[in-house]
């Protein structure tokens, strides 16, 4: 699968090295695997090992514009893989990295990183500025411009990083940078992430090593587990209940109802019309009067809130997913994030 999967990218690219000939700049299309792009063997979510840049460096030294496939590499014993969503972001920063590029910028179909989305919030801002941490936050929590994998690499490697439109080349996009000290915690975007589902497992034997049981178990799924929940029955059973992403649905499934059968517990229960309402912004969860101002604002709104879950940057709750439009647009007003705000 991954080889077909792969062939997209490089049609782009032997068009995109067939325009720039045609403006008179030489210029030469490489795959990933000529591009020396290595990789783990998790086919269709692999991740970058290392990027061999000798043939990449020597193009470049002979006055070519060098134009690399994204979404793909090669593994050690040389079969093609594909990495996954978010992969073409993260090809971008890995070669940038590898390059020791002064700066790397993602070009997309809209302006730069906005605080909530535009396309269903019409009040929604450009940030100029945002922090690693704070964009990685709304990339996990559904914020579509950017995947995590790009953000974590550029923060890990310090690679400067800026989003803009790759058809207004009047405005600068947004900077992404290094936090800076603020005087008191500020909200500075709002997500909506609609492509999840709640796995719960009632009825769980309370007993130690338990949770560990299921969990270890999805570790060789490759499986991004998200917010976790468990409810105290108070008779020797619990309630443990998650959210994983809606295309690893069907994975997971057999390997749950595994250990269902295993303990004894009841038959899996899966919600699928859910969504994930988050504030992301550093230092958030230090200042009281924002949790309770999000938590009032959506009592108000009449929305009951399933699951809750707290980093230092984020405030993330599960809601009934046809009821997250009108959040994300209220929630939105309430931090007035209608103004440009700056990292």
């Amino acid at each position: 699968m991954d080889v077909l999967l792969s062939t997209g990218e490089q049609a782009s690219i032997a068009l995109l090295a067939m325009a720039i000939e045609g403006l008179g700049h030489k210029a030469i299309s490489l795959t990933g695997i000529q591009g020396g792009i290595k990789t783990d063997t998790f086919y269709s979510k692999a991740k970058i090992d290392m990027i061999d840049t000798k043939r990449i460096k020597d193009e470049l030294e002979l006055g070519k514009v060098v134009i690399v496939a994204g979404f793909q590499g090669m593994t050690l014993l040389g079969d093609i893989t594909t990495l996954g969503r978010g992969g073409s972001d993260t090809t971008a920063v890995a070669l940038a990295v590898a390059l020791d590029s002064e700066k790397c910028e993602i070009y997309t179909d809209v302006l730069g990183i906005y605080t909530t989305d535009p396309r269903i919030v019409k009040d929604a801002t450009l940030m100029p500025t945002i922090s690693y941490d704070e964009l990685l936050e709304m990339a996990k929590l559904g914020a579509g411009v950017m995947h995590p994998r790009s953000v974590e690499m550029a923060r890990k490697n310090k690679m400067p990083l800026v989003v803009r439109s790759a058809f207004d080349f009047s405005n600068e996009g947004t900077e992404i940078i290094e936090v800076k000290e603020m005087e008191k915690a500020q909200v500075r975007g709002v997500t909506l992430d609609e492509d999840i589902v709640r796995i719960s497992v009632p009825n769980v034997p309370d007993r130690p090593g338990i949770a560990y049981k299921l969990f270890s178990s999805l570790i060789n799924l490759n499986v991004h587990i998200d917010m976790i929940l468990q409810n105290l029955n108070h008779e020797g059973f619990n309630d443990i209940s998650f959210t994983v992403p809606v295309e690893d649905l069907d994975r997971i499934l057999p390997t749950v109802e595994a250990f269902v059968e295993e303990v004894g517990a009841s038959p899996i229960l899966v919600k699928k019309d859910v969504a994930k309402l988050s504030i992301v912004g550093t230092g958030i969860t230090s200042d009281v009067k924002i949790a309770s101002g999000l938590f009032g604002k959506i009592y108000e709104l009449g929305i009951n809130i399933e699951m809750i879950s707290t980093s230092e940057i984020k405030i993330s709750c599960i809601i009934n997913q046809d009821q997250g439009h009108q959040a994300l647009d209220e929630v939105h007003k309430y931090f007035n994030l209608n103004g440009v705000t700056s990292a």
